[in-house]
């Protein structure tokens, strides 16, 4: 019921534009986001890199509505690129924000040049996924970047019906991986709503990535799906955590010797970012009751 509570109003639009301009606001989205501008998220990323884990940098945004906004999001992750420099960092991008919506042709003629501006400089795109209403589209322009470009890691979410299939598709091409349970509402014909199911589904797919995959990522905060890839080589596969969530396990892999990426988020954008974060997870609106009350 929380859950559905949380991505009812993260659709809130009048709700969002009151918070995201509220300076109430700020210092509770702090614990997941590393602040509204690069320079702020750039000083996070190198504080973490100092600590020896790896990042993916998140200009949050989505659902662009013309040509001259996806090109203003183009343009917001081609100066992180530039900035990310000698860093041990990827940037993430959801298609939305390069004019999906408009056009599959739009969207491409966006990401493309991110895509190979990352190849030259030796890192990836993390191409995330959205709603079941963008899968496909998504993973063909994927595919077409992978095949062109290289440099591109496709994001599967554990909950679809189709998931295995498109797993499996991907293992075949050599498209890394990264395998997340799912954070948006989808209808039963679409997706597991059980979650013991979408748990049974996570270790399922976890297995196929890291025996068959290429360069799979386990983005999981769960300790029994973290305990999926024991035994498989450590330098075969990254485990992928969201910025500000179980830093205490998160700082406990990288001392057992795992590679560990955090999704680090940044920019003003941040509102539907954030309630999915504390729809996902109760503990996290814990976390930001605490903070409310001062404790």
């Amino acid at each position: 019921m929380l859950r559905a509570i949380l991505l009812f109003l993260a659709r809130r639009r009048g709700l969002r534009r009151f918070l995201e301009t509220s300076q109430f606001a700020k210092p509770l989205t702090r614990r997941f986001v590393a602040g509204e501008t690069l320079t702020e998220g750039l000083s996070v990323l190198r504080q973490l890199n100092a600590a020896g884990f790896l990042v993916s940098l998140d200009h949050l945004g989505e659902n662009v509505a013309t040509e001259n906004e996806a090109q203003v999001s183009a343009a917001a992750i081609h100066q992180a690129l530039d900035q990310v420099g000698e860093a041990t960092a990827t940037v993430a991008v959801k298609l939305t924000q390069f004019g999906l919506d408009l056009s599959d042709d739009i969207c491409l003629e966006n990401v493309e040049p991110l895509v190979r501006k990352a190849r030259a400089l030796g890192t990836r795109v993390e191409i995330d996924m959205e709603g079941t209403a963008y899968t496909a589209r998504t993973l063909a322009i994927v595919e077409q970047l992978h095949r062109r470009h290289g440099a591109v890691r496709a994001v599967i979410q554990a909950y679809l019906h189709r998931s295995e299939a498109d797993i499996r598709h991907l293992n075949a091409l050599g498209v890394p991986v990264r395998l997340c349970k799912g954070a948006y509402s989808e209808p039963a014909e679409l997706a597991l709503r059980d979650p013991a199911a979408v748990d049974a589904s996570y270790f399922r797919l976890a297995k196929l990535l890291l025996d068959e995959g290429t360069d799979p990522a386990l983005a999981t905060h769960d300790e029994r799906m973290i305990a999926a890839a024991r035994g498989y080589p450590k330098d075969k596969f990254e485990y992928q955590m969201l910025y500000g969530v179980r830093r205490e396990l998160q700082a406990k892999l990288l001392r057992e010797g795992y590679r560990l990426r955090v999704y680090l988020p940044y920019g003003d954008a941040w509102y539907p970012y954030f309630m999915r974060r504390l729809a996902e997870r109760p503990a996290n609106v814990w976390f930001v009751l605490r903070s409310m009350i001062g404790n």
